[in-house]
């Protein structure tokens, strides 16, 4: 070609898009249509056109990119930069155009150097992603993640059939290879029900402690713990390896089974922990080694490898450092019985750090076996040796999420690529990826003729998708704003996305500097209504959201939406543009659907008894709140929406941050009902994006640490806004402010709570049920508490708190025969409610049924809640449930045991001395099913385990019973001329409506934490940072609006 063609295709601004033709398997595309739109159609991008090859494979239909301007055609002649992600056959690259794709040629893989030779006998321009690299150091283009993941997954579903093959069944047996399901949440879900099988059902003794040891911290490796992490597990440090193993061979079987059965351990390990230095007397050094890695020779086999079941390889490696494991190595580790069951080596690196790993897999065939014995490869899963995997494409299993991700980042470069004539005008990081130019090596890549014969390894990274067709019904939206330059059409085009529906731009006007708007009309469609209006909804939302004032990360810009008619097969019919604040929720369990009822009938509850709090929401914003659920599983959100108008469900990972952040960025308020371990992520995600959170868990260290951070950026981390913690505090902080504004000091405080069965759901000799785990409330009984009284501090350790219960009767209340228990350590509310130095009694106690304390007591004296392995459980043949109970009391008679058998041998036994307690318990362990011959499951292990599963099964509500909830307070305080006595007391009944049970445990933590996102919607709490609501600005209004959703607080004075 002549130099002046040259220079006319290069930097001519028409991109193509390769299909990709390297395997069966590959269906990414670099850019998606949503991007390829961005790119046509923002003026800026210095891209005149794109070109796409057609593919019938590819994720992304052909149509997708035809809807947002771009040409379908095989020939990519009239194009100057082409793109692909995987390498494209040699007879695919034109002469004089610049390419950029996964090459792997820069470290002179073999198998890809005619690749390279044919890159140059063209005299083309390549740039390599895996080359784009920041300032920081970090890859900025990569699938790491993805490959991890997927590698991992894949993986233990072949451990399954391993362990088959040599004789254990396990619960890994049930999980599909990634590609098999249709989305990265799916997946995870299959391994979270894997991890749920091991925690109940444990794994076999004999290939415990199942060990994986994690090779490499980068993307590749935190892909794959991220997805070993929703197993049962526990991660050891490497020196701490050989105690584990010492621990499981000193023990007896049976503790063995105990302590490793249910869960599996993981093993970071990193180059400290592979090498050691040649001079004895030298430590390592990391700089050192990467220097001069001939200075430090391989411990991995040694040290590492002899403890592993499982190594995942996710680690960088070059020929100049010293291999993880050599093959002869690995033969000596088997010939001495290492238990070494297979490599993941998800950096697909033949010949590499791993030798015997000689060449790739295909993903529909993943494994080999290699015996180190023999030195021989086999493609099955029996035999003797170990299994491989090593699968060279992996993040193509999660096609769509892994090119939306891609996409997000190539699309930031490609003007300058599409656009540069000559690469020294690119920026720094694009040069560097430069591997050819015009035919020859760049400077930086001169290496590769003397590496023709190496080769290493290759990494990946991560997230969402998209889709784009024409749809059943259409709706013209203009969008005008600061489209481009701050990234609100992204934001506009994911929620299209997002949703399933499908767009098309119509026009496009770009404003020419950064103060101009800019104007676009988007036709958007979708073939349901319902998911049309939520588009819609969705992006009046966007509009409607204010401006962060003062936050450093703020990326709320002004923009304006204006909704056209939408077209229904042929008909017109107007849509208003509605203005709702929206909020969301994580986490779709019991406390869920109350919020979510609460917020989203804030317009339709009648204005009478809501009148008092309609004032406490003053917002002209809106007059109605748009609640989204969000769940690890669609199914869970979509059944809490059933019948609630204003609320829609979602999909959502909260430990994909990508998209947790793409959520909090559309609401205003976040409600967080996941596990206390999840706020903190949570929060983060708020702060960085300037939303206020509410959580009805307790403030922990984590949230702490966050105080200064959420105050900086404006945001209210509103805390503890439930039951107890929650009600408890408003109620009690009401009483002593109020005390403390007429000039008293509160002389005694004692605060009770409990969730009980209705009295006539208390049909057990416990009289109570569980609507959680038995052991979390059986361990609860075993902490220690302390308290006030009388000036003297009482300290009740944890094995005499069923001992310590006393009866009490509440004021107005002569029906309920109740005990109280202490309740762990009651003076650090003292220190919170600010009457430490005042009262001489602070006390909070657990309410339970009378008897409660004393059975339960009685039953723990005799050994029906020790955790330790009971030697009758040991036994391959697991005994009945009444002859474990036989064995446990010592009956010597085991033939037709009755309630006075069972009695007489309590009293026997000294557990107790009051023989209607004795009774009791006696008719406690006949109605647990205790006696039954039923045979005890293979997971119970102790006494505990056995007396927990009885419960969870026997103590349990019908689906017509209530359970109840009971708060009740009491304050003394001294005036100067006398003392007054002030008593609340909260009394709540689960509720059955339309069929529809609701407890009122659920109902007393759910509205409190709604009211709460209400009063942040309303900007009645304007305080910032870490909060709970034991400020007047807080307790004041939600007591009040509490009351008026129907949740009654007595009051009393004295």
């Amino acid at each position: 070609m002549s130099e002046v063609a040259e220079v006319t295709m290069l930097g001519n601004g028409v991109v193509g898009i390769l299909a990709e033709t390297c395997n069966k398997w590959e269906r990414r595309a670099p850019l998606t249509p949503s991007h390829c739109a961005r790119l046509l159609h923002c003026g800026k991008a210095g891209v005149s056109r794109i070109i796409v090859q057609p593919s019938t494979k590819r994720v992304y239909h052909d149509s997708l990119y035809e809807d947002v301007g771009c040409e379908i055609s095989e020939d990519l002649s009239e194009c100057g930069l082409i793109v692909g992600v995987k390498q494209p056959r040699l007879e695919m690259i034109l002469p004089d155009r610049a390419y950029s794709f996964f090459s792997h040629t820069h470290k002179a893989q073999k198998e890809n150097m005619p690749l390279l030779d044919k890159i140059l006998d063209e005299r083309a321009t390549l740039y390599d992603y895996e080359l784009i690299v920041g300032d920081h150091g970090k890859r900025m283009l990569a699938f790491g993640k993805y490959a991890g993941r997927a590698g991992m997954i894949d993986f233990l579903r072949g451990l399954g059939e391993r362990y088959l093959s040599t004789g254990y069944s396990t619960a890994f047996l049930s999980l599909g290879a990634s590609y098999m399901y249709p989305s990265l949440a799916a997946a995870k879900a299959a391994v979270i029900s894997v991890g749920e099988e091991i925690a109940t059902l444990g794994l076999p003794s004999g290939i415990c402690p199942l060990v994986f040891i994690f090779t490499g911290s980068g993307n590749v490796s935190q892909g794959a713990q991220e997805i070993f992490k929703l197993l049962p597990h526990s991660f050891v440090e490497p020196i701490k390896l050989p105690e584990l193993f010492e621990a499981a061979r000193g023990q007896s079987p049976s503790a063995k089974i105990a302590r490793r059965t249910f869960q599996v351990y993981g093993c970071v390990v990193t180059s400290q922990d592979m090498v050691k230095p040649n001079d004895p007397s030298k430590a390592f050094n990391k700089a050192d080694y990467y220097s001069h890695p001939e200075h430090y020779s391989s411990i991995f086999h040694e040290r590492i490898a002899p403890y592993a079941s499982v190594i995942v390889n996710c680690m960088y490696w070059e020929h100049r450092f010293p291999r993880l494991l050599t093959n002869s190595q690995l033969r000596d580790l088997m010939g001495r019985g290492c238990r070494l069951v297979g490599i993941s080596d998800i950096t697909c690196d033949v010949g590499g750090s791993l030798e015997f790993v000689n060449q790739t897999t295909p993903i529909d065939n993943p494994f080999f076996r290699y015996d180190p014995l023999s030195d021989t490869y086999h493609f099955d899963m029996d035999g003797s040796g170990v299994i491989c995997s090593a699968v060279d494409n992996l993040p193509t299993e999660f096609a769509k999420e892994a090119s939306q991700h891609f996409g997000d980042i190539l699309s930031k470069f490609i003007g300058h690529l599409a656009s540069t004539k000559d690469m020294k005008e690119l920026p720094s990081h694009l040069r560097r990826a430069c591997i050819t130019h015009k035919g020859s090596l760049t400077s930086l890549y001169e290496y590769i003729p003397r590496m023709r014969k190496s080769s290493p390894i290759e990494l990946y990274e991560d997230v969402s998708s998209s889709t784009a067709e024409k749809k059943k019904h259409t709706v013209l939206v203009s969008l005008t704003g600061h489209l481009f330059d701050k990234f609100l059409i992204n934001e506009a085009l994911d929620i299209i996305e997002a949703a399933g529906g499908s767009f098309h731009l119509v026009k496009c006007q770009v404003g020419q500097s950064t103060d101009d708007p800019s104007f676009s009309e988007v036709e958007v469609g979708a073939d349901d209504r319902a998911v049309l209006d939520q588009i819609i909804d969705s992006l009046t939302s966007l509009a409607n959201k204010k401006e962060n004032q003062g936050s450093a990360t703020s990326v709320m810009n002004e923009i304006v939406v204006h909704v056209g008619l939408v077209h229904e097969n042929g008909t017109e019919n107007g849509v208003e543009s509605r203005r709702k604040a929206a909020v969301l929720i994580l986490g779709a369990g019991r406390v869920c659907r109350p919020a979510a009822e609460l917020l989203a009938s804030v317009t339709s509850i009648s204005s009478c008894e809501w009148s008092r709090t309609s004032d406490q929401v003053e917002s002209d914003e809106a007059n109605e709140v748009e609640v989204i659920i969000a769940s690890l599983f669609l199914k869970d959100a979509e059944e809490v929406i059933q019948g609630i108008s204003n609320a829609r469900a979602i999909q959502l990972d909260v430990s994909d941050v990508g998209s947790l952040h793409k959520y909090v960025l559309e609401v205003d308020i976040v409600i967080s009902l996941l596990p206390a371990s999840c706020h903190s992520s949570v929060a983060n995600a708020c702060i960085e994006l300037g939303k206020h959170l509410v959580t009805a868990s307790y403030v922990d260290d984590s949230l702490l640490k966050l105080e200064e951070n959420a105050k900086s950026a404006g945001v209210t981390i509103l805390c503890e806004m439930g039951l107890d913690p929650g009600i408890d505090h408003m109620m009690t902080m009401k009483l002593i402010d109020e005390a403390h504004s007429r000039g008293g000091k509160v002389r005694s405080f004692t605060s009770y709570c409990g969730g009980l069965p209705s009295p006539a759901a208390a049909n057990n000799p416990l009289g109570y049920k569980f609507s959680w785990n038995p052991a979390g409330a059986l361990r609860a009984g075993r902490n220690p508490a302390m308290y006030r009284s009388n000036g003297k501090e009482i300290h009740v350790s944890g094995d005499k708190l069923y001992d310590s219960a006393t009866k009490m009767k509440l004021p107005g209340f002569p029906a309920f025969a109740l005990e109280c228990l202490p309740n762990r350590d009651s003076l650090v509310y003292g220190k919170l409610y600010g009457i430490m130095d005042e009262a001489s009694t602070i006390f909070r106690g657990t309410l339970r049924y009378e008897g409660f304390g004393k059975i339960m007591g009685t039953m723990a004296k005799l050994g029906f809640f020790n955790e330790e392995l009971h030697p009758i459980l040991e036994t391959p043949d697991k005994p009945t449930y009444e002859k474990f109970t036989i064995k446990l009391l010592g009956i010597q008679n085991e033939t037709s045991i009755t309630e006075k058998d069972i009695a007489e041998r309590i009293s026997a036994r000294g557990a107790c001395q009051d023989q209607g307690i004795v009774i009791q318990t006696a008719r406690t362990i006949i109605f647990l099913g205790l006696l039954e011959r039923a045979l005890i499951p293979s997971s119970c292990q102790s006494a505990f385990d056995v007396t927990c599963r009885r419960m969870e099964e026997k103590l349990i509500y019908s689906s017509t019973e209530q359970d109840m909830v009971l708060l009740h307070h009491e304050i003394e305080v001294d005036f100067l001329e006398s003392g007054s006595s002030e008593k609340q007391t909260l009394l709540e009944f689960g509720k059955t409506v339309k069929g529809r049970t609701t407890s009122a445990m659920a109902l007393t933590v759910g509205v409190p934490a709604a009211v709460g996102a209400l009063l942040l919607l309303a900007n009645k709490i304007k305080k910032r940072g870490i909060l709970r609501p034991i400020e007047p600005e807080v307790y004041n209004p939600a007591l009040e609006m509490i009351q008026a959703y129907g949740i009654r607080l007595h009051e009393k004075i004295e």
